[in-house]
């Protein structure tokens, strides 16, 4: 059912068209048997011949219009036979009759051959465009040459073999009229036909098209308004002027001013419709024999003259239009390249400019062209490569020559890969690592520029040699203990395996294997904290400092009590509570609190003091000791990653834990920073975010109190069997207390 559906549906839409088509044949063989009597009524006596052919014009419009059509045999059959019996019924023989019907098909059908094949994406050829541009207009009058000389090759010939006259004057009318014919209503059909097909689409029905034109007049200004009135009425009165009121005046050709007035300010269409009317108007009278040219007694070469005129008025008025409208649209179309253009221009430039990276164009003199902010950030203002030599360097120091830089060497047409240089900022003060690559860019006028990016990798190198130092810190730490541990285990291997077992050797051994174990566990713990206080997910709350001091004071004076060392004598003052997280809060007092008690002096007891302030929206907390202090000039050191303060077996330690503490600090927003106690000793002090309940309390300086150093026996069992992980912590500060 769809299928036959579809079919029918097919069918209809085909018949519609037929109808179309059909329609438009018998409206256009209409047009086309007027015109062609209107020709015949100025037939000059003696050659039969007409001195207009508007049927010329129709014709080609005709066919042009029904180019595509399926029912193109009915038009070629019907202009022939109208051609036919209009000449014949004129008084013209039915040889030559049939021989002028042939020269009107033959022109036509050459006419929409030639503009087909030459400008196929116009209305009429082929395609939807109307005339444009000047060079349309230039193949639309070679097409009618062309036309009008093979019509006239076939009718005068014909003629001349039926018997009847022939001249070179004869030729030059045919041709004249034919040109005129064709050229002044072909290029009005060629223009009007898309500008209606197009309103019509879009407007639909004649109510439509008279709201179209009425909004169009409303909308347009009133000067322009008044300009088309101006020049109909100046073109009304003129012409009136010199062809009708005083016609031996020689105004004929002055009148051209007018068309070129109306050429070069209105529309096109006005232009067209304004030749059309005024060159019609021009021929009338001159075939009646008033104006200007009816002072030429010869009828033949008077109609040339007329058509010539009017063939001169058309082709002025659009070939002046036509460069207007083309330039118009050529203005437009670079307009809105332009801002096409200069958005690019401004998206590139953003593109640039937010590039983390440095970029520089360099020409082929080495002047640097542009530079980004990054560029400029890195490298200084824009100026020459030969000023970046100064400042360039390898990695090892040395210099490097002014044709070994990555610009000079693509502006030498290499493509020069990443390379790593040292750079020094304009004042020599800071140097800087950076990455450097170059690429040849082509120029419009056969030089060579390079374009060159700078990727800032300081940093990376930095802590890619934190890394290896790393590495290097961990596998020297892990190698002493992993040497204690085969070197015993082979003692106490080779004790058991002796014909008398030396149980004891091997239980030292053993116990010896134990301790170095701890000592490994202890380092992997610290390196797994230092990487947890960078990378680990805070959870921010509440956290009461006192319970946490006091909890972190009694492990470690359980250690103590468990190692059989002083036990440490730790102070309180009035602690703050803080917004933070509540692990890495309590790493950090480990570290610090467990470096306090580590860095005394042998046989000392350690003396540790903790206090609080709160600060500007944050609570500032000191730690001060009795210990060892802090070498000279390494207060700053000590906070980076494996920097030990006091290297050596006295004080063991991973050189991790003030760099676990800084890194806990600095996330949380705030600072820490490390200075001699002037009671001896050190003192931290770092700073971490208030929580939104916290009041100034009136006495937040009170003298601090001491806690118990009796360790509860529970929490000693337990410092005893996680001994290894509690004690492994680096360097803190606190004065002595009574």
């Amino acid at each position: 059912m769809a299928r036959s559906d579809t079919t029918s549906y097919g069918a209809g839409g085909g018949l519609v068209r037929l109808r179309v088509s059909l329609a438009r044949t018998a409206g256009f063989a209409a047009v086309y048997a007027v015109a062609l009597v209107v020709g015949r009524m100025t037939v000059i006596e003696g050659s039969g011949l007409a001195l207009v052919w508007p049927a010329a014009g129709v014709a080609v419009v005709w066919f042009s219009v029904q180019r595509r059509s399926r029912t193109r045999w009915v038009d070629v059959c019907a202009l022939t036979v109208i051609a036919l019996v209009g000449n014949a019924a004129t008084g013209i023989a039915l040889m030559p009759s049939a021989v002028l019907a042939g020269a009107n098909l033959v022109q036509a059908m050459v006419f929409v051959w030639l503009l087909g094949r030459w400008r196929p994406f116009l209305w009429g050829a082929g395609g939807s465009a109307r005339l444009s541009a000047p060079r349309d207009l230039a193949y639309v009058l070679g097409a009618t040459l062309a036309a009008a000389a093979a019509s006239g090759a076939v009718g005068l010939t014909g003629l001349w073999v039926a018997g009847g006259p022939a001249s070179w004057l004869m030729v030059a009318d045919w041709m004249a009229r034919q040109v005129a014919g064709i050229f002044v209503l072909g290029t009005a059909g060629l223009w009007f036909g898309p500008a209606v097909t197009g309103f019509r689409a879009r407007h639909g029905s004649l109510a439509g098209w008279w709201r179209a034109t009425d909004r169009a007049l409303r909308d347009m200004p009133t000067g322009r308004v008044v300009e088309y009135l101006a020049v109909t009425i100046c073109s009304v009165t003129a012409y009136l002027l010199g062809f009708v009121f005083d016609g031996n005046l020689p105004l004929a050709f002055p009148l051209i001013a007018l068309t070129v007035w109306a050429a070069v300010r209105l529309r096109t269409g006005f232009v067209v419709a304004h030749h059309l009317i005024f060159g019609a108007a021009v021929v009338g009278f001159t075939v009646h024999g008033v104006g200007p040219m009816a002072a030429v007694t010869d009828p033949q070469t008077r109609a040339l003259l007329a058509q010539l005129y009017v063939v001169l008025i058309a082709a002025v008025g659009l070939a002046l239009a036509l460069g207007r409208d083309e330039r118009a649209a050529l203005v437009a179309e670079l307009t809105t390249k332009e801002k096409e253009q200069a958005r690019h221009a401004a998206l590139l430039s953003a593109i640039i400019d937010s590039m983390a990276d440095g970029l520089s164009l360099v020409d082929a003199d080495g002047t640097v062209l542009l530079r980004n902010p990054a560029g400029v950030r890195l490298l200084g203002p824009a100026g020459t490569i030969r000023d970046m030599q100064t400042r360039v360097h390898h990695l090892d120091g040395s210099p490097i020559t002014a044709q070994a830089l990555p610009p000079a060497r693509a502006l030498a047409g290499q493509q020069v890969d990443p390379v790593d240089l040292l750079f020094t900022d304009p004042q020599g003060r800071d140097v800087r690592v950076l990455r450097v690559s170059a690429t040849p860019l082509p120029g419009c006028d056969g030089t060579r520029n390079a374009v060159v990016l700078y990727h800032d990798v300081t940093a990376e190198r930095r802590h890619r040699d934190q890394l290896t130092q790393f590495a290097g810190v961990v596998a020297h730490d892990l190698q002493s203990p992993l040497t204690t541990v085969e070197g015993w285990t082979e003692t106490a291997t080779d004790a058991l395996d002796a014909d008398q077992p030396a149980i004891g050797l091997a239980r030292d051994g053993l116990a010896r294997v134990a301790r170095a174990a701890a000592r490994m566990r202890g380092l992997i713990n610290d390196l797994l904290a230092y990487t947890a206080a960078g990378d680990a997910d805070l959870a921010p709350a509440t956290v009461d400092l006192t319970g946490m001091v006091t909890d972190v004071a009694a492990g470690r004076a359980d250690a103590a009590t468990a190692a059989g060392q002083p036990v440490p004598q730790v102070a309180l003052g009035r602690l703050h509570p803080v917004h933070a997280d509540a692990g890495a809060v309590r790493q950090l007092l480990e570290n610090l609190i467990g470096n306090a008690i580590k860095y005394t002096a042998p046989g000392v007891t350690p003396h540790v003091r903790v206090t609080s302030t709160p600060l500007d929206g944050r609570v500032q907390v000191t730690i001060a000791d009795n210990g060892i202090g802090i070498p000279a000039g390494q207060h700053d050191a000590i906070f980076d990653s494996f920097h030990r303060a006091h290297p050596g077996a006295t004080y063991t330690g991973t050189g991790l834990g003030l760099a676990i503490c800084q890194r806990i600090v600095t996330r949380h927003g705030g600072t820490i920073t490390a200075e001699d106690n002037p009671g001896g000793g050190s003192r931290f002090t770092f700073t971490l975010p208030a929580t939104a309940t916290l009041t100034s309390l009136p006495d937040s300086h009170a003298a601090p109190r001491a806690l118990p150093t009796t360790p509860a026996p529970v929490a000693t069992a337990r410092l005893l069997h996680h001994r290894a992980p509690a004690a492994a912590t680096p360097c803190g500060t606190a004065p002595r207390t009574a």
